[in-house]
């Protein structure tokens, strides 16, 4: 039996659920066009849900004002008893998430075009007075045709606000500095969310790692990472201009538009190449600082005027304590900011797919499922094993021969891949990744069962039977 429709749109089946809502895929029949349709639940206290309500409409009319190829397309708004919705332009594709989970790095060029595309796109979005304050990969997707979308594009934003005492948004490992302190957001605040998503698409791990949320966010705020090119040698020098000037700590210190930005990225490898790249020290924290000690050091001048002789000597010796009380004011600040930002975390709603808990992302070279590797917890390495995969058994000791040596071992034997419009790769119940991009894989000679999967088809398998050193093409293409 089908759901109930929402307003005018018929609902085909579920796609993703999340803690506020639902995503589903519908039809409108007025124009026979497939939609997304995102719900967000409004049962709440009748106060909060009246505010709740005035600010999810006011944030969908910003976001459906936006006309631009890289934003996803706003259609419809309303209200469907406790929940409103909207409708979007269904897309195709996958978000970077699942590309980073899927075990591959994307060749560099492509990561550029990327990354420029999402950038062009909040180009527009800042020209028109609207702030994202969400960017992360689990909001971008790339589409079957090579085109990029930024999605939840102020919805994000207004499914943790209401439920908040604050002005904090954005998640952990991608949210901007003046974001953790509660300052105002403006569009550098997305332009180093998206210095943060292209580091993690260029090393194959984030930017800020750390045990719990309030190390993420003290890293967030003080600590710049290492240049992306000590961590994939791969890369041009480029890359870290690019990636450590988006994400300065100082807003004044990051680039001043995200057109400009998209520019650099589109001319990465004509970039100068300097032997050390210059980072900015500034932090908000520094500054916060300063203007303390300003703030202190006008009021002693002040105070020292108005007394008799003597009592400079009093101010002085009130100074420490004086400092004390900033400290502790910055203190609850920061920790007021921490406490609103887990709140908005427990109540995001994740568009499309269920959320998954943040781990390690896997670096692998040359478009090649990566080997097992161990790690610390608290170190995760940059090469580690795709998540579903397990460590390969050790290989028994070659048999010697009457002659006292080990036989030749066998030699690895490839497949290549061919899908369109992509697929999962299971060779043997494993999961080896999504292709494109990946594109060969070596396996031990022998038969082995070849799955592809893509979610919107049915599955192809087929069994192959490898000689040693044998190369095999496997060419499907869903339909």
């Amino acid at each position: 039996m089908s759901p109930d429709p929402l307003g005018r749109y018929e609902i085909l089946h579920e796609l993703g659920r999340g803690a506020m809502g639902v995503v589903y895929m519908a039809r409108d029949p007025l124009i026979d066009r497939t939609v997304a349709v995102k719900t967000i639940n409004l049962d709440a206290s009748l106060e909060e849900g009246a505010a709740f309500e005035r600010r999810f409409y006011r944030e969908a009319k910003s976001a459906g004002r936006l006309n631009h190829p890289n934003i996803v397309t706003i259609y419809d708004v309303g209200r469907n008893g406790s929940s409103a919705y909207i409708a979007m332009e269904f897309l195709q594709g996958r978000s970077l998430r699942d590309i980073i989970d899927s075990g591959v790095v994307l060749p560099p060029e492509q990561i550029a075009d990327i990354a420029a595309q999402v950038a062009d796109g909040l180009a527009c979005a800042h020209e028109n007075d609207v702030i994202h304050r969400d960017i992360k990969p689990a909001n971008i997707m790339l589409l079957d045709s090579g085109t990029v979308k930024i999605t939840d594009f102020g919805i994000a934003m207004v499914s943790k606000g209401s439920r908040t005492l604050g002005t904090v948004f954005g998640s952990p490992k991608y949210i901007s500095p003046e974001q953790v302190v509660g300052q105002q957001a403006d569009g550098r605040s997305d332009i180093f969310s998206l210095g943060t998503v292209l580091y993690e698409l260029l090393t194959g791990a984030p930017a800020f790692t750390a045990s719990d949320l309030d190390a993420v966010l003290c890293q967030v705020i003080n600590e710049m990472p290492a240049a992306p090119s000590t961590r994939n040698r791969n890369i041009a020098r480029g890359f870290d201009r690019i990636v450590l000037k988006a994400m300065a700590k100082h807003p004044d210190d990051r680039y001043p538009s995200a057109k400009e930005m998209a520019q650099e990225l589109r001319n990465f490898q004509n970039l100068e190449q300097p032997t050390n790249v210059q980072v900015s020290n500034r932090t908000l924290e520094r500054r916060s600082r300063r203007r303390a000690a300003a703030e202190l050091k006008a009021q002693r001048g002040t105070e020292g005027a108005k007394r008799p002789n003597g009592s400079l000597l009093t101010s002085a010796t009130n100074a420490p304590a004086h400092n004390t009380r900033w400290r502790r004011r910055d203190t609850i600040i920061l920790g007021v900011s921490v406490a609103m930002l887990a709140a908005a975390a427990a109540s995001a709603i994740v568009p499309k797919r269920l959320p998954k808990p943040e781990a390690p992302s896997v670096k692998v070279a040359a478009l090649v499922p990566a080997t097992a590797a161990v790690a610390r917890p608290d170190e995760p390495s940059l090469r580690a094993a795709p998540k579903e995969a397990s460590p390969a058994p050790a290989a028994p000791a070659a048999p010697v021969a009457a002659s006292g040596t080990a036989p030749s071992p066998a030699r690895a034997s490839r497949i290549a891949f061919a899908v369109t419009p992509w697929g999962e790769v299971y060779v043997d119940g494993r999961r080896r990744g999504i292709s494109p991009p990946l594109q060969e894989i070596k396996l031990s000679p022998g038969k082995h069962l070849v799955e592809i999967r893509n979610t919107n088809f049915k599955r192809h398998s087929q069994t192959v039977d490898l000689d040693a050193d044998a190369s095999v093409r496997i060419k499907h293409k869903f339909q």
